[in-house]
């Protein structure tokens, strides 16, 4: 008997297509190669956050089960950083810790809605979102972007069914960068509240807005946890990525569905990423911020070096981690543009069709992953490459 899988989807996950790629460079590029593909920090984990994971690591009771919810010391100090940074309330009991964002995002939506649902994603969207909403039978219904690329809750009105569960925003965006303004995210909220659906934000990088303003104000209306559900990342704020750390922040009933659901597939979140998670949110605050400053530095790095349009590359957004350019080969499939990039100039970046459905001609570029001075030798490339 052969074993024969069913397909899940189409396509495969697209960063493993777009760095399959490499094996066709091989070790002869030409020059060194600018990852700009994949967004992971490039530096290690705070000094605190280290030493106190080499702690747990050789404490008798370190890789010990935890609560399912996560360790309340987490949750308590999430809650109050939130609290502090939102200008509002939230509490230890309305936040499930989750092995990252990505699991979060899969649990609150899987308790939110069932296959032949419907939610509102929109255009460009993060692909994991996509994919994850098709895996489970969800129909994504696709809201294109506003001016200045930012979604419009007016617009994502017309867009509501019988059917709809939620609409989901990502702020700062991924893949475009984009920022939504705190006033646009309260209209989402009225319109969500309106018509009895979630509004699901994934803030992953809400660390990197270049303010310490609140990113919106929800959390200081003390109804907030009837429409609300905010998610987390400690990946990047943290330089943790591979430590599987985030969080679901939502009403108490839905976190006892989201719990069900993460007893199933991890028993309970893992415990090393959570205490790293501790360790940054009580003693590495400083380091955080310079972070953010340097992510800050690279954004505007990035901006200067595409003023110009170098090679007819236009760069349409720049926040968050990301820049987002059109590239200016017209009727070009971008696979074959992001191909080329590579195999001539040995840049990776990811196609814009990674989070569209259709092809517009747009790259994403991860600019927390390399130096200022590799932004501008990047910028150089794409001179080259448009000729």
């Amino acid at each position: 008997m052969r074993l024969t899988p069913r397909t899940l989807l189409r396509t495969d996950s697209p960063i493993g297509a777009t760095y399959a790629l490499l094996d066709e460079r091989g070790a002869a590029g030409g020059a060194e190669l600018l990852d700009l593909a994949q967004a992971a920090p490039a530096y290690p984990a705070a000094p605190a956050v280290v030493d106190h994971v080499v702690d747990i690591a050789r404490d008798a009771h370190g890789a010990d089960y935890v609560d399912l919810a996560g360790l309340e010391k987490l949750r308590t100090a999430l809650a109050d950083e939130l609290s502090r940074d939102y200008r509002g309330r939230v509490d230890a009991a309305d936040i499930v810790v989750t092995a990252g964002c990505n699991q979060a995002f899969c649990l609150a939506v899987s308790a939110l809605a069932e296959p032949g649902d419907e939610i509102i994603l929109p255009l460009p969207y993060y692909f994991n979102h996509d994919m994850w909403l098709r895996l489970d039978g969800i129909t994504p219904v696709h809201l294109e972007p506003g001016p200045g690329l930012v979604p419009d809750a007016a617009a994502a009105e017309a867009q509501i069914t019988p059917r709809t569960r939620a609409i989901v925003l990502v702020t700062p965006g991924n893949p475009t960068g984009v920022t939504i303004p705190p006033p646009e995210i309260a209209a989402f909220a009225r319109l969500a509240e309106r018509h009895g659906i979630a509004l699901v934000l994934d803030e992953t990088y809400r660390s990197f807005r270049g303010t310490d303003e609140p990113p919106h104000p929800l959390f200081a209306d003390p109804g907030w946890r009837e429409t609300v559900v905010s998610l987390h990342s400690f990946s990047k704020d943290l330089a943790i990525p591979g430590y599987r750390v985030g969080a679901v922040v939502a009403p108490p009933a839905l976190n006892r569905e989201i719990m069900k659901l993460l007893d199933c597939v991890a028993i309970c979140p893992p415990r090393i990423g959570q205490e790293a998670a501790w360790a940054g949110l009580t003693a590495a605050g400083a380091w955080r911020r310079d972070r953010a400053a340097e992510a800050a530095a690279k954004r505007d790095a990035f901006a200067t070096a595409m003023a110009d349009r170098p090679g007819g590359f236009e760069l349409l957004s720049v926040g968050g981690f990301f820049g987002w350019v059109r590239h200016p080969f017209a009727g070009r499939p971008t696979e074959d543009v992001v191909r080329e990039l590579l195999l001539k100039h040995d840049v990776l970046v990811l196609p814009g069709t990674a989070f569209h459905p259709e092809d517009h001609g747009t790259l994403r570029v991860s600019v927390s992953n390399v130096s200022e001075a590799a932004l501008h030798d990047f910028a150089g490339r794409l001179a080259a490459a448009g000729g």
